[in-house]
C-alpha cells in the first residue's frame, strides 16, 4: 500500500505518534497529526536512548540530525547507596553492531522528531468521539470539527483517550513506584550512566553533556508526595557519591506515578494503538522510547507491505507483542528486586550483576 492515498490520523505529538508520522512519510503516507495540548505544555526533562533506540532512529533517517545532541553513554554503573561499586555494564559491547546509547534532553529528541514529521501538528485538537465505519472510522473533535480515516492511530500516552473511546481498554494500572525527574546545571563531574541503589529506593544521574545532568529518582508507593523536592532529600539525603552535590543542584523537580498498560488486543477495526497507549511499562528499563520508535518503523514497513490495512495491522501487532511482552516481564523482573534486602541482594550483583543486566536486553539486540 506504499504510497496509497490512504487517509491516516495519528493522535499523540509525542515521541510515538511523531515518530510514526515520520516512518508513514518516508513510506509515501502523508499522515494528519493531532494533539490536544498547546506546544508550549511539554516539561523538558532528560532522556536515555538503549541502542535499540538508535537503531530505530537510523531506520527513520534521524540519526544524523540526533549525532550532535545529548552525550553518548559508553558504561553504566551501579553502586550501593553509600557510594561503594557493586557492578557495571560495557554498553558498547551490550549493544555492538545495533547502535550507541545516547543521552539528551527529551526536548531535543522532539524537535528532531518534529522537524523529521514535517511539522505540521493540529494543536489543541482533543478527540471526542470515535465511531467505525464500513472501510474507515469517523472521528470527532472537541471544537465541533470531525473527520473520516482509513487509519486512525492512538500514540496518546499510557492514559490514552482513543484507547477507552475504541473499546480497547481503560485506565492504566498503577506500577508501584514514584518517579522523580529533574535536569541539573553545575552540577557534580558524572561521566557515566551511575545509578545508585537502595531499600526500595534508587537514584540515577546520567550526563546530557554541556554540563548539564539528567537525574532520575524512584521509590516504592502509589501517592504522589506534597513536597517532592522535600522528599527527595528526605529519601536521598544520605546517599554517598555524587548525589549530595546533585541534591543541592536541584531546584525543580517532576513527579509522578509508574503505570502499566497491558491489553488483549491493540486494534479494534482500523483503530490502532502504539507506543505508551498500547505497552506502557515503569521506566526500569529506559525503553519506552526505544519502543515506540521501533513501533513507528514496523508499522511503516507493515503498511507498505500489505495489500490491506487489516492485513498489515495483524502483521505489526503479530512482530511487536514478543519484544514488548518481553520488555515488560524484564521491567517486573528487575522492579522486584526492590523488595530483596540490600545485605541479601549487593553481594549478588557484585558477583553477577553485569552479566544479569545485560540479560535483561538481550532479545533486543536482535532484529526487529
Amino acid at each position: 500500500m506504499g504510497g496509497s492515498p490512504l487517509r491516516i490520523l495519528v493522535v499523540g505529538a509525542g515521541i510515538a505518534g511523531l515518530a510514526v508520522a515520520r516512518a508513514l512519510r518516508l513510506a509515501g503516507f502523508r499522515p494528519d497529526v493531532t494533539e490536544k495540548l498547546p506546544p508550549t505544555e511539554r516539561a523538558d526533562t532528560g532522556l536515555y536512548l538503549p541502542g535499540n533506540a538508535a537503531r530505530a532512529l537510523r531506520r527513520l533517517d534521524l540519526d544524523g540530525p540526533l549525532r550532535p545532541l545529548g552525550q553518548v553513554i559508553h558504561r553504566q554503573r551501579f553502586l550501593e547507596a553509600t557510594g561503594a561499586p557493586l557492578c557495571e555494564v560495557d554498553l558498547d559491547a551490550l549493544w555492538a553492531g545495533v547502535g550507541e546509547c545516547r543521552a539528551l534532553p527529551r526536548a531535543e529528541l522532539h524537535r528532531v522528531l518534529l522537524t523529521g514529521a514535517g511539522g505540521a501538528v493540529r494543536h489543541g485538537a482533543e478527540v471526542s468521539t470515535v465511531e467505525p465505519l464500513p472501510g474507515g472510522v469517523a472521528v470527532g473533535f472537541t471544537d465541533g470539527t470531525s473527520g473520516e480515516y482509513d487509519l486512525v492511530i492512538g500514540a496518546d500516552g499510557p492514559r490514552s483517550a482513543v484507547r477507552t473511546l475504541a473499546a480497547l481498554g481503560g485506565p492504566p494500572r498503577p506500577a508501584g513506584q514514584v518517579v522523580y525527574r529533574s535536569v541539573v546545571r553545575g552540577g557534580p563531574r558524572v561521566a557515566d550512566w551511575t545509578a545508585l541503589l537502595g531499600q526500595r529506593a534508587g537514584f540515577l544521574v546520567v550526563p546530557l553533556g554541556a554540563g548539564r545532568l539528567y537525574c532520575y529518582a524512584d521509590e516504592a508507593g502509589t501517592s504522589l508526595p506534597a513536597d517532592p523536592l522535600a522528599r527527595l532529600h528526605e529519601l536521598f539525603g544520605d546517599y554517598g557519591g555524587p548525589v549530595p552535590e546533585v541534591l543541592a543542584a536541584l531546584e525543580t523537580v517532576d513527579v509522578e506515578l509508574t503505570q502499566e498498560v497491558e491489553l488483549g488486543r491493540w486494534f479494534h477495526g482500523r483503530v490502532l494503538l502504539v507506543g505508551d497507549a498500547a505497552h506502557a511499562t515503569a521506566p526500569t528499563l529506559s525503553q519506552g522510547a526505544a519502543m515506540a520508535l521501533e513501533d513507528a518503523v514496523v508499522l511503516a514497513e507493515s503498511l507498505r507491505a500489505a495489500g490491506s490495512v487489516e492485513a498489515a495491522l495483524i502483521a505489526y501487532e503479530s512482530r511487536r507483542r514478543p519484544r514488548t511482552r518481553w520488555v515488560r516481564d524484564r521491567t517486573r523482573d528487575r522492579n522486584r528486586t526492590r523488595d530483596v534486602p540490600p545485605a541479601l541482594r549487593d553481594p549478588l550483583l557484585r558477583g553477577r550483576g553485569g552479566r544479569i543486566f545485560q540479560e535483561h536486553y538481550r532479545l533486543l539486540t536482535g532484529p526487529l
